[in-house]
């Protein structure tokens, strides 16, 4: 315990706030990206592939968090990620249109996939996802926490809850009301930007400083 800083100072209880909220934020993203992950699979196989997915973004968090010391110290980092989550949102984008075309009944039966979405495509897309979003969590939290890594063990603790918890309900939800996918598609392109627009920023400026 003492290896990983765990001490909680009055000092330390600002940046906990920040961390708190940048965590409410972020993990509410990447639960939206396991949701709409496995919402095209059967119900039986959800509570497996979500179980599996928290525990690999967990699993990034944990190992980018050992190492965010050096993860801060390269530069377009945060722009590969976020052009590796936007394209993530385009595989997003092409099936959201597809089901959608599907049931206006602009495309016939024999143009849409009638099986549903292996376990197989679930995982990939979400590891895809998880990668981009555990590091872009990362760099914000340790940002946020500073020299206070007992706020960092703790904000990346709490996002695997609140992880976890978020992606069962909003799977329900898209489960009811369908067109809420486009409003979390929408989300994950925008955090895509965010990434890149700020990498650009990190580059540009590391650039200038050569």
């Amino acid at each position: 315990m003492e290896a990983l800083g765990f001490q909680l100072t009055a000092g330390a209880l600002p940046a906990l706030l920040q961390v708190v909220l940048i965590d409410l934020v972020m993990s509410g993203d990447n639960a939206i990206i396991i949701a709409m992950a496995v919402a095209g699979l059967p119900r039986e196989n959800r509570g497996r592939i979500i179980f599996w997915g928290v525990a690999g973004a967990t699993l990034l968090r944990v190992g980018f968090a050992l190492i965010t010391t050096q993860l801060l110290a390269i530069v377009g980092l945060t722009l590969a990620g976020g052009l590796l989550l936007l394209w993530v949102a385009w595989r997003m984008y092409r099936e959201l249109r597809m089901k959608t075309r599907h049931a206006a009944g602009e495309l016939p039966a024999e143009g849409v996939r009638t099986s549903p979405k292996s376990a197989g495509q679930a995982m990939f897309q979400i590891i895809l996802a998880d990668i981009s979003m555990s590091l872009d969590n990362v760099l914000a939290v340790a940002g946020a926490a500073r020299d206070h890594k007992a706020v960092l063990w703790l904000g990346l603790a709490l996002s695997v809850v609140l992880m976890a918890v978020a992606s069962n309900f909003i799977a329900r939800i898209l489960d009811r009301y369908h067109w809420v996918a486009w409003l979390g598609f929408a989300i994950v392109v925008y955090v895509a930007l965010d990434m890149i627009w700020a990498g650009t920023h990190e580059v540009v400026a590391a650039t200038g400083k050569a």
